[in-house]
């Protein structure tokens, strides 16, 4: 059945426009028939001749109108798909699998494929997936290459029913369906430019020789002119072969800059100066060590040096020898092989010893914390640094929440009998009650604050005071006033020794507080065995004048049956991988109460096994899984913890794995050691 065509919208008033005014001419009639009925009888007479002549006019000019406008629809549909196939920008229509329905000619100029081709779109770009076509979101980006060039598609989706929503013809049920038009934007040029332009960025560092001095007093005079020169061209030679500008700003440190495309470059070589520099001998016993702090991605030159600067204090803070890259939230290491030289010089003892007295006397609450699950270095350090503040007349508390089977016997001799206070001892949440924006904290033996006893105590004062013998990582403590990390010491209670020799002259220790302090060092330095240097022995000396007694703090360091036979049970199921790496597994028993610092123990026992140059066990505790790890001098085990999240020192180290179950952990550290001897990081 023919349908008449109807016209809407404007265009239908501005016909119809006639039409009301035969209704006006009618209405303005009336009134003149009261006037004259003549005047009234010509009006309506010229009102009907009006309407004739409009109606007629009307039903002739309204199909020429109509047929106009539909040869203009026309014509302009032709215009638009001929400008659409002329289009300079590469075009495609695609159906709802992503099949091609319909190309332009830029299109085919780009990839060869006419109108006649109708299979997927993938074929031509495998990063246009089915998949990537029918996701929801209604526009979309995507990166794709085709041949040399590279381009950005975007996929704007046509729905069905938008297209027929005002058809008569046509009625569209409610359906997912659609067209997807795909669009090609060249942005070779302007990536090759963005690339070119990031790698012109000039990337800031900072080299320091670690131990200049020291290798300057081993060697004569006549020669440590020639020691310097040597080491000043192995930097300069280095990056001068990336272009980089090097500048001497003292005498055992270099500003470098050099251009950002080379830095990958020296990622790839793994920055060779810091083991080149170590061959330079002329009768220098010691060999030298560099470390090396790059800036990068910073917005301004300023920050890049800041980036720099930032890296070095790790770096040192780590125990040197060895290159940080500081790119914005994201650290990476590279190097820190070699073991930590001790420095001689008890100089920064004295000077921190009289900040933090000065930091002490500031404060009228101290509350000193070390890290969860307190160990014997732990709790002596803080039993040290209590002591520090009762000499000045300052309340101190201990914040401890588990008291683990290895310290319990010292803390039994803090009794209230023997004149310390009821609340010496407290726990997180006590703490977190107490400590307001004027209390001083103090971290002992960690710099994570995620690792510390209580964590949120951190949060809630800006005064907070960082003692550490570990190597940091990328966890800090944030902005302490104070910090005192030196990697090279062999556990927290020698720096706290060292300290309370200079902190005020004849400091009184009474001789259980001592005992502790000593254990501490007797413990991590497994009885003087390991990280054992002259400074040790000396603050060990300096205990022992105090009234430290050795067979006192071995009776107090001694285990029971129930422990010590799980220790050999690990060592004897312990397995060996590529005949160099013990891993065991330590299955707690519910009598023992520090199931983690047995796993230590018997970490470290496994090191008495000829062959075995690195030893992990695997202890499961709460919900995680407790890695402790040691080695003698071969392998640092501290890049292997640090690649799966942990860190320590290069025979002494551990981590904390989470959802993942003991069996899985093993594969991980087997897999982790894989890779390492692959890339070189250690070598058997």
């Amino acid at each position: 059945m023919k349908k008449n065509i109807k016209l809407k919208g404007h265009l239908r008033n501005y016909m119809y426009w006639p039409l009301m005014l035969t209704i006006l001419l009618v209405v303005m009639n009336i009134p003149l028939y009261w006037v004259s009925k003549r005047a009234g009888a010509m009006v309506t007479i010229f009102t009907v001749i009006y309407f004739i002549v409009v109606v007629f006019a009307y039903n002739f000019n309204k199909p020429v109108l109509v047929s106009e406008l539909i040869n203009f629809a026309t014509q302009y549909g032709t215009v638009q798909k001929k400008l659409l196939n002329e289009f300079e920008i590469p075009y495609a229509l695609l159906d709802f699998n992503g099949k091609v329905l319909w190309v332009n000619k830029a299109f085919t100029e780009l990839t060869g494929k006419d109108k006649n081709y109708h299979k997927s779109i993938a074929a031509i770009f495998p990063a246009v997936t089915k998949e990537a076509v029918q996701r929801d979101e209604e526009r979309k980006n995507m990166d794709v290459v085709y041949g040399e060039k590279n381009y950005r598609a975007f996929l704007s989706k046509i729905y069905f029913e938008d297209m027929t929503a005002e058809s008569e013809i046509l009625s569209m049920e409610e359906t997912e369906q659609f067209l997807t038009a795909l669009y090609l934007f060249d942005e070779t040029d302007l990536r090759h430019y963005i690339r070119e332009n990031e790698e012109q960025k000039l990337v800031a560092g900072l080299v320091y020789i670690d131990n200049y001095d020291e290798a300057l007093d081993s060697i004569e005079d006549v020669k440590r002119s020639l020691l310097a020169a040597l080491i000043d061209r192995k930097v300069n030679k280095y990056f001068a072969q990336v272009d980089g500008l090097v500048r001497k700003i003292e005498k055992d440190k270099y500003f470098i800059v050099f251009k950002h495309k080379y830095l990958e470059q020296l990622k790839k070589d793994k920055f060779s100066l810091i083991e080149d520099v170590k061959t330079v001998k002329v009768g220098n016993e010691m060999a030298v060590t560099l470390s090396i702090g790059i800036g990068n991605t910073g917005l301004t030159y300023n920050q890049n040096y800041e980036y720099s600067r930032m890296a070095i204090d790790i770096a040192l803070g780590r125990g040197g020898d060895q290159v940080v890259i500081k790119e914005g939230e994201d650290i990476f290491y590279y190097g820190g092989k070699s073991k930590q030289v001790e420095k001689n010089t008890r100089v920064k003892a004295r000077v921190k010893a009289h900040a933090l007295r000065e930091i002490i006397e500031s404060h009228d609450r101290l509350l000193i914390m070390g890290h969860s699950i307190s160990d014997v270095d732990s709790f002596g350090a803080a039993v040290g640094i209590f002591c520090a503040a009762r000499v000045l007349d300052k309340k101190a508390q201990i914040v401890i929440n588990e008291v683990t089977t290895s310290i319990r016997p010292l803390k039994e001799s803090f009794s209230e009998e023997r004149g310390y206070p009821v609340d010496m001892f407290v726990d997180s949440e006590q703490a977190l009650e107490i400590v307001d924006s004027g209390t001083l904290v103090m971290v002992v033996d960690t710099n994570r604050p995620s690792y510390t006893e209580c964590p949120g105590l951190l949060k809630r004062t800006g005064n907070i005071v960082v003692f550490d013998h570990h190597r940091q990582g990328a966890e800090v403590v944030e902005n302490p006033i104070l910090s005192y990390i030196e990697p090279y010491a062999s556990s927290t209670c020698e720096m706290v020794a060292e300290v309370l020799q200079y902190f005020t002259e004849n400091i009184k220790l009474e001789s259980h507080e001592a005992d502790c302090i000593y254990a501490g060092i007797l413990i991590d330095t497994n009885n003087f065995m390991s990280k054992t240097g002259v400074r040790t022995f000396e603050a060990a000396a300096y205990l022992r004048r105090c009234g430290a007694e050795v067979t006192r703090v071995r009776k107090l360091l001694r285990e029971d049956m129930a422990t010590y036979k799980s220790r050999a049970e690990v060592v004897r199921h312990a397995d060996v991988y590529k005949g160099a790496f013990a891993i065991s597994v330590f299955h707690a028993d519910p009598s023992i109460a520090s199931p983690t610092i047995v796993g230590a123990q018997a970490a470290n026992e496994l090191l008495n096994i000829v062959g075995i140059k690195a030893s992990f066990v695997l202890t499961e505790y709460g919900d995680k899984i407790y890695v402790s790890s040691r080695s003698i001098d071969e392998i640092n085990v501290q890049l292997i913890m640090e690649r799966l999240g942990g860190g320590g020192h290069l025979n002494m180290a551990g981590c904390q794995l989470k959802d993942c179950t003991i069996e899985q952990a093993k594969r991980i550290i087997r897999s982790t050691l894989d890779e390492m001897l692959e890339e070189g990081d250690i070598k058997l």
